[in-house]
């Protein structure tokens, strides 16, 4: 694709996202979850990416395994499109956050948005990281079970029926994708990040310097906010159950 191609990529999957987006305010919506209808579209949106840009990251590993050694030149069609339609995502989600919910309560995935649309928008410019930036959308795997946490609780599913009365007991559901989204967590959150750290570092003399620049505060910024949500997730999932377990003994 051609910059005029790539920027029409761009711009119609920020509006595909946006109709999405649109879609799921008549669909049905689990009675708990009417009070937060905002935030139960804008998850839904975001499960739709990560489900789509994951499998298609993985997709494109499986397809051009030689990318994984050339992080830098080696990309195909398949990686640029997904890079482009990815930074078309993050325009919609930060325009959606921006206009629909307090600063205070966003500003993080503000700042995170701001870092990735620099940094995809130079990659599917430049026909350069591509591979990199590929790498950064494994990280969608794990989001897929993250966003289903979310919209359980949102639509009050997280305990078993009836047991309000006594020590909340958490629903099957909610335990299976609790421990899918630590799991994902550990494998496609902080291992990639760790290898992509580890890459930077060992090609940072091949890398011009701005471009090192952006990728190491990228990986910091995103690296810091992963290690406070896993944080969140043990305590609210793992260190909370425990605590109430024992309770009830």
């Amino acid at each position: 694709m051609d910059l005029r191609s790539t920027l029409v990529v761009v711009g119609g999957s920020a509006c595909s996202f946006k109709l999405l987006n649109s879609i799921v305010r008549f669909l049905p919506t689990p009675a708990p979850a009417r009070e937060k209808a905002w935030k139960w579209r804008n998850i839904s949106t975001s499960l739709a990416h990560s489900a789509l840009s994951g499998a298609w990251a993985v997709s494109c590993f499986y397809l051009r395994p030689q990318m994984v050694e050339d992080l830098i030149s080696s990309h195909s069609l398949l990686s640029h499109s997904l890079v482009a339609v990815s930074t078309g995502y993050f325009i919609h989600d930060f325009l959606d956050m921006a206009f629909n919910q307090s600063f205070r309560r966003s500003w993080e995935l503000l700042l995170h948005h701001s870092v990735v649309v620099s940094c995809f928008g130079l990659a599917v410019t430049t026909r350069l990281y591509l591979g990199f930036a590929v790498m950064s959308l494994l990280v969608e795997v794990n989001s897929i079970f993250l966003h289903m946490r979310q919209l359980l609780l949102l639509s009050g599913r997280r305990n078993r029926p009836g047991s309000e009365v006594a020590v909340p007991r958490p629903s099957v559901a909610y335990m299976m994708t609790s421990w899918l989204n630590l799991g994902t967590f550990l494998v496609f959150r902080v291992c990639t990040l760790g290898w992509m750290a580890r890459w930077l570092a060992g090609h940072s003399e091949q890398i011009p310097r701005y471009i090192l620049m952006m990728g190491t505060a990228g990986l910091s910024l995103i690296s810091t906010m992963n290690t406070v949500l896993f944080y969140r997730l043990l305590r609210a999932d793992v260190l909370t159950n425990t605590h109430n377990t024992s309770k009830s003994h």
